[in-house]
């Protein structure tokens, strides 16, 4: 079985569409029939996230934590105890392609790090299309790359396991992971084929995260047009 976590902190707007995405890439032919779970990991929400995420064939879970880390380890470890061989993750502000999974899996290493595209530029107005031109120019959305993003990470449960699956950090999780990983000489594949798309706001629920690295692209005095605006629905 493969598994597929989301971790959720109030995200109303986007959890629909996240998990949309999420069960088209479960039903990729490329799988072959094998069974995908799906579980959302809904930490300290006070919306509406987890009336939304009901209406999916997918598993919640209820924690208090407000600690990414915590959340995506909550969800790695009820997949692993339901037999996921394979564990995915993403973010509920993303959009992952239909043929994610399969991807993944193909590319035969134990990680698999993806690159991310980033969506709605155009809805934050001028400053994000100056921010959207200085995060290009400094991002690697090719092959070889370096970058880790828990929007886009997959790998071996047996590897996870191996080196004690995420801690629990407020941000910097994934890489923290991956560092560990490395470090034991798990195979790696640092890759732009599963494709994802996610959310291009500069504030996030959490500090320090994608969205931090996105807003430091913005032009100074340009942050204050740009609000908390999640992923349009698809």
């Amino acid at each position: 079985m493969i598994g597929l976590c989301i971790p959720a902190h109030n995200e109303e707007a986007c959890i629909g569409g996240c998990l949309r995405s999420a069960l088209r890439a479960a039903r990729h032919p490329g799988l072959q029939g094998e069974p995908v779970e799906i579980v959302v990991v809904l930490d300290a929400c006070t919306d509406r996230t987890e009336m939304r995420a009901r209406r999916w064939p997918a598993t919640t879970l209820r924690i208090a934590s407000r600690n990414v880390g915590r959340a995506r380890a909550a969800g790695a470890r009820h997949l692993l105890e339901a037999g996921a061989r394979w564990l995915a993750f993403t973010d509920a502000d993303t959009l992952v392609s239909a043929s994610w999974l399969a991807d993944q899996l193909s590319l035969g290493s134990e990680v698999v790090c993806g690159t991310v595209g980033v969506t709605g530029w155009r809805s934050h107005g001028i400053h994000a299309l100056q921010a959207r031109e200085a995060f290009q120019a400094g991002y690697r959305d090719r092959d070889g790359h370096r970058h880790v993003h828990g929007a886009n990470l997959g790998l071996d449960a047996r590897a996870y396991r191996r080196v004690g699956g995420f801690e629990a950090l407020a941000c910097s999780e994934d890489q923290a992971l991956v560092d560990r990983l490395e470090s034991a000489g798990v195979s790696i594949a640092w890759t732009a084929l599963p494709r994802v798309r996610t959310s291009a706001r500069p504030f996030s629920r959490i500090s320090g995260g994608f969205a931090s690295a996105l807003r430091q692209a913005w032009p100074k005095g340009g942050q204050a047009a740009c609000p908390d605006v999640p992923l349009p629905p698809t």
